[in-house]
């Protein structure tokens, strides 16, 4: 049965005027010929396991397959982040692609590369393949980088130079990426470091971050990065829309919903709710939500209070509003005040509570919620949110963000900037990077990332986080 996702997305978007470098998709068809000759069930791959299972993890010239596996973990819109970033460090570094997704991964999206999975082969259940235990890292282990480093299995040189204190590489390697890092897991950023990980037939990644902004800073990647893509900001809107296909048992969701109450109207305005902080009063967020509504005059139902304005007429003009949140409270209140005065209503797909890690059928609909905003003419989003960030970087918008306060906080509102309230214009489409290095290896020393790059800025909605931006404004 076909994707019908792949090739119907596009219906449900506007054109957009932004498209694939010639290099970019040079790479990407360069990629699927990797994945075809070496992915599961080819000979070479074969080969490779038993070489791992067994202790002779050797590359052989004769095939030079390498693999990436990346270890799903946390919510929806964290993997994916993580599963576009796993897929570029892949393509740059020459190295097959594996999701560890179990299940959900497959009940989710099509298959993005021809003629193979991306899916990893699940080991049998008394198997001892290092493969069989990746859910089991999250710790550290005497294989991760960091450790390594550490302990004393790679050696650092006065001058910089990195070896294996091992006479040879080992079989795998685990990449410890996750928010919760340690400085020696971000040396992965140093391009000593990279060199040496050339060498390991086997790499398995553990993050829930976006680090593709921390791959544009590698000097190692720096110029291949910038030949494939001249337009800083549209990485995940060219990388996401070339992974992420919904099943068609999604898909037909989606539509369905979107025919039944966003087709018919001139004006799309995606609503995304997120609060971490659970002490923040709910009044205080949805206050928010309706002061930002209103400034940016989306509340309305004429074309002069139209996001972006008007040609000075008042003509009729028909928007809805779609809100997504885990609770009903927020709409029941949005729809009560303006569902009256917005034409085209106000609409909540599901309330599901609270959040579900590795739930199926949660997140499908999560799935459905993030197409449905992408296909919103306005964003609205929440900081942090890393479901907002898929949504905008599908739909290639720069969202109105609402500032939240991190979960960790001890008082949320020392963490909201008045300047940023009750929502700021994000200067870019990318998603934000939370947790980067600031440690730049040639210098031996951190840095201020927000000058290192013209097309490096701080997020909006998390000062010490960073993205991608276009290098000169107005481009999207």
């Amino acid at each position: 049965m076909s994707c019908r996702s792949r090739y119907e997305f596009a219906v449900y978007h506007k054109t957009s005027s932004h498209k694939p470098s010639p290099y970019l998709i040079a790479n990407l068809r360069k990629h699927e010929a990797l994945q075809k000759r070496c992915g599961p069930g080819t000979a070479a791959h074969k080969k490779a396991v038993r070489r791992l299972d067994s202790g002779e993890g050797v590359v052989d010239d004769d095939d030079g397959c390498r693999y990436l596996v990346y270890i799903s973990y946390r919510g929806l819109g964290n993997r994916m982040l993580g599963i576009t970033s796993a897929f570029l460090y892949a393509v740059l570094t020459e190295r097959v692609l594996l999701v560890d997704g179990g299940k959900d991964t497959g009940a989710l999206f099509c298959e993005p590369f021809p003629g193979t999975t991306w899916l990893l082969p699940q080991a049998g259940w008394f198997s001892f393949s290092p493969l069989s235990r990746l859910q089991g890292y999250e710790g550290g282990s005497k294989e991760n980088l960091g450790d390594m480093l550490q302990s004393g299995g790679i050696t650092v040189s006065a001058d910089g130079n990195v070896s294996w204190s091992a006479p040879r590489p080992p079989l795998y390697l685990y990449l410890h990426l996750s928010g919760s890092y340690g400085f020696h897991d971000k040396l992965f950023f140093c391009d000593a470091h990279q060199r040496l990980l050339g060498e390991v037939p086997w790499l398995f990644m553990w993050t829930d971050n976006y680090i593709v902004p921390g791959l544009f800073l590698t000097p190692a990647f720096s110029d291949e990065l910038e030949a494939m893509f001249p337009e800083k900001e549209s990485v995940f809107y060219h990388l996401g829309r070339y992974l992420f296909h919904p099943t068609n048992r999604v898909w037909h969701a989606i539509k369905s919903y979107y025919h039944a109450n966003l087709a018919d109207v001139d004006q799309r305005v995606g609503v995304q709710i997120r609060v971490f902080q659970k002490k923040q009063p709910p009044r205080f967020v949805l206050e928010q939500i309706l002061s930002c509504l209103r400034d940016v005059k989306l509340l309305s139902g004429t074309k002069t209070d139209a996001a972006g304005g008007g040609n000075g007429t008042s003509s009729s003009f028909s928007r809805a509003v779609l809100v997504t949140s885990l609770s009903s409270w927020y709409y029941d209140r949005i729809r009560d005040e303006y569902g009256g005065r917005i034409s085209g209503g106000v609409h909540q797909p599901s309330h599901e509570g609270r959040q579900r890690w590795r739930d199926a059928a949660h997140d499908m609909r999560a799935l459905s919620e993030i197409y449905l905003l992408s296909m919103c003419d306005v964003l609205v989003t929440s900081g942090y949110s890393t479901f907002g960030y898929v949504a905008q970087g599908l739909a290639g918008l720069r969202p109105w963000v609402m500032p939240r306060a991190p979960m960790w906080a001890a008082d949320w509102r020392e963490e909201l900037d008045p300047r940023d309230m009750p929502c700021r214009r994000a200067d870019s489409v990318e998603p934000c990077f939370h947790a980067p290095s600031a440690y730049r290896c040639a210098a031996g020393r951190d840095v201020d990332l927000g000058k290192v790059s013209p097309y490096i800025r701080r997020c909006v909605d998390v000062k010490f986080g960073i993205n991608l931006v276009n290098e000169s404004s107005g481009q999207w």
